[in-house]
């Protein structure tokens, strides 16, 4: 758990991101701090408590991209996973038979596909409701529920919940608030002062920035839930390997540069999007027409560099998304260069057609992650695409 009294405390975030949590290690004064390439530790004695005895447990490498990834989310303890998903199964791990969760309806595949395979068949209950729905959300709420699961935005159809007022129905009901904040990043968003107790992340995305490394993190702000996530890490073995974690502590030294540039981009894009007449709409948080961008000008600084949009003609998504010379059909998102995604076969494939068709994620949505290149060369990109 980190020390909120910490000199790194209290320092504008693009300072933060480029000194971490130590600033340097300690031991050696090294400025990019050491990949502890090491599995175990010699003890100084019989009971000797240390702190680092084996890296499934401890890492100082792991350590300091933990500490300064709570730091950043204004959280108590920070836990770094080897995937986005081995994060959100950590964070599932808190409960147990005969508790119910409510989750977003909206929800990546991959969380989607373990509730459906893998929790149920535990005795965890699941309601879908729509996040940006606070009535919904209340009387999705049972006697049971111990936990509301949410992504905000979401991915892919970019809706946002109101954390707060969230926030507000999760104590009223004794209930975690889990935000999974992978598209905002603590640059643009930090939901445990919006009353959240867990923050997610695919620390593949934007914390890392790369395209080179996955991981996850989970961000607590409560010593009893920072004791057994703890547990569950060293449990399960789950724990992110010293040079990933190097990897992306170097990352993170430029996610202020980065999500800046994310998001200029963005908004260049999603107005040229708009206006296209291959297009027929666009989602992305910054457009003022969003429904919701008045609650993430509450909550956010920023709306990063996440868009979704429909085409008006099935027949062109292979052309959309194969024709470019510098955007990339791929999967991921969060990395420096551009990338376009089709959710119905990639991200959410694992949902049913019937689900997937009646949340938006159609046979003409595509998911686009904006990246840091010139803004002109993208839309010169896109205009090729959609022909």
């Amino acid at each position: 758990m980190i020390d909120k009294n910490h000199k790194q405390f209290g320092r504008k975030m693009d300072s933060a991101v480029v000194h971490g949590y130590q600033g340097c290690d300690p031991l050696t004064g090294a400025i990019s701090f050491p990949i502890y390439q090491t599995s175990t530790y010699k003890n100084p004695g019989l009971n000797s408590n240390i702190k680092f005895s084996y890296s499934r447990c401890d890492n100082p490498t792991r350590a300091e991209l933990e500490d300064t990834v709570a730091m950043l989310e204004n959280g108590l303890a920070g836990f770094a996973f080897a995937s986005g998903l081995a994060a959100v199964t950590a964070v599932f791990s808190l409960l147990k038979s005969g508790d119910h969760v409510v989750v977003s309806d909206d929800i990546y595949g991959g969380s989607y596909r373990q509730i459906e395979e893998l929790w149920k068949n535990f005795g965890v209950e699941f309601t879908y409701v729509d996040v940006g729905d606070i009535d919904a959300i209340k009387t999705s709420v049972k006697p049971n529920t111990k936990m509301i699961y949410l992504e905000s935005p979401t991915n892919p159809m970019m809706k946002v919940a109101d954390i707060a007022a969230i926030s507000e129905i999760s104590k009223n009901c004794g209930a975690y608030l889990v935000v999974d904040n992978t598209f905002l990043t603590p640059y643009f968003q930090k939901p445990i002062p919006l009353g959240a107790d867990i923050v997610i992340h695919s620390g593949t995305k934007f914390l890392a920035g790369h395209h080179d490394t996955t991981a996850g993190f989970v961000v607590v702000n409560d010593e009893a839930i920072a004791a057994r996530m703890g547990l569950i890490l060293r449990t399960e073995g789950s724990g992110l390997a010293p040079f990933d974690s190097w990897l992306l502590l170097r990352g993170i030294k430029t996610l202020a540069l980065r999500m800046k540039k994310h998001e200029e981009n963005a908004v260049k894009v999603a107005a040229f999007l708009k206006d296209h007449p291959a297009v027929e709409k666009v989602y992305f948080v910054g457009l003022p027409e969003h429904p919701s961008y008045e609650v993430s000008k509450k909550q956010t600084t920023g709306f990063g560099g996440m868009i979704s949009f429909t085409i008006k003609d099935v027949n062109k998504v292979e052309q959309v998304l194969c024709g470019g010379d510098m955007i990339m059909f791929a999967e991921s998102l969060g990395g420096t260069a551009t990338l376009i995604t089709y959710p119905q076969t990639q991200t959410h494939a694992s949902i049913p057609a019937d689900i997937r068709n009646r949340i938006g994620i159609t046979d003409r949505l595509i998911r686009l992650s904006v990246g840091i290149e010139d803004a002109e060369d993208i839309i010169a990109d896109l205009k090729k695409m959609l022909g």
